[in-house]
């Protein structure tokens, strides 16, 4: 017998209807001993349309007949050549990095989207970004293409200064690489300190923060503390210890 819903109950996060893609592999290079691009064809390039800080979702193959749904954010498009660039970050012999590192030209793969709400807000006088090394090619490619006018303060946590990138912008951006050293890369308060000392500019901000889910939150809450409304952060927790694929919604 069907139990009663409480009112107070909250239905499910359905997952939107997003276009589906057949992306055919073009080349694939390492960026560094980290990162690895791999340029993406999909049959329609005139039709694919996103924003910067968006993602797709790739369906790639588990091992077990299966495939796994994995998130990974469009890091540019080129419609002269007719290709897409994603960066997958190589940690590891996980299901990503397995796909960038066999990625051949010919190979297909199915994706669906863009999605995600990470993108630049053109309204507000500045912007704060913040993330780790699997937020690089988002940050970067809003940083890239964010207006001459624009404001931006973005910080990236990495282990050391390999995982660095240049970035070349219009907009009127100071980008800050943080070292974390030997602290692992999971739930730290090494972003949280360094927001925590950034003084918030006057104006209306937007605020992207990204990366490690228990990290998100806890940046996310000392930036409303600290005046910012939830309608002014855009949070979303890209990864978590012991999660495989998906994104977590930070709303709360």
């Amino acid at each position: 017998m069907d139990q009663p819903v409480s009112p107070t109950t909250e239905p499910p996060r359905q997952r939107p209807n997003l276009p589906a893609w057949t992306l055919t592999v073009m080349d694939a290079f390492d960026l560094s001993p980290h990162m690895r691009r791999v340029l993406l064809a999909p049959e329609r390039i005139e039709d694919f349309t996103y924003r910067p800080g968006q993602d797709i979702v790739f369906f790639l193959p588990l091992g077990n007949g299966e495939t796994g749904r994995r998130h990974y954010t469009i890091r540019a498009l080129d419609r002269a050549t007719g290709t897409i660039a994603v960066d997958f970050v190589m940690h590891g012999d996980t299901v990503g990095p397995r796909f960038a590192r066999s990625a051949k030209a010919g190979d297909t793969v199915e994706v669906k989207g863009p999605r995600g709400r990470i993108v630049f807000n053109d309204k507000a006088d500045w912007h704060l970004m913040t993330g780790d090394e699997t937020c690089i090619p988002g940050i970067l490619h809003i940083l890239e293409t964010m207006p001459a006018n624009a404001r931006a303060f973005a910080f990236i946590e990495v282990q050391d200064e390999s995982w660095r990138q240049p970035v070349v912008t219009s907009g009127q951006a100071v980008l800050e690489w943080i070292y974390r050293g030997d602290i692992p890369a999971g739930p730290s308060t090494v972003m949280l300190d360094r927001i925590k000392a950034f003084a918030l500019p006057d104006g209306h901000g937007q605020a992207l923060i990204i990366g490690e889910t228990s990290n998100v939150r806890a940046q996310r809450h000392h930036l409303i503390e600290r005046g910012l409304s939830r309608a002014q952060i855009a949070s979303e927790g890209y990864w978590r210890p012991g999660r495989n694929g998906g994104h977590d919604h930070v709303d709360d």
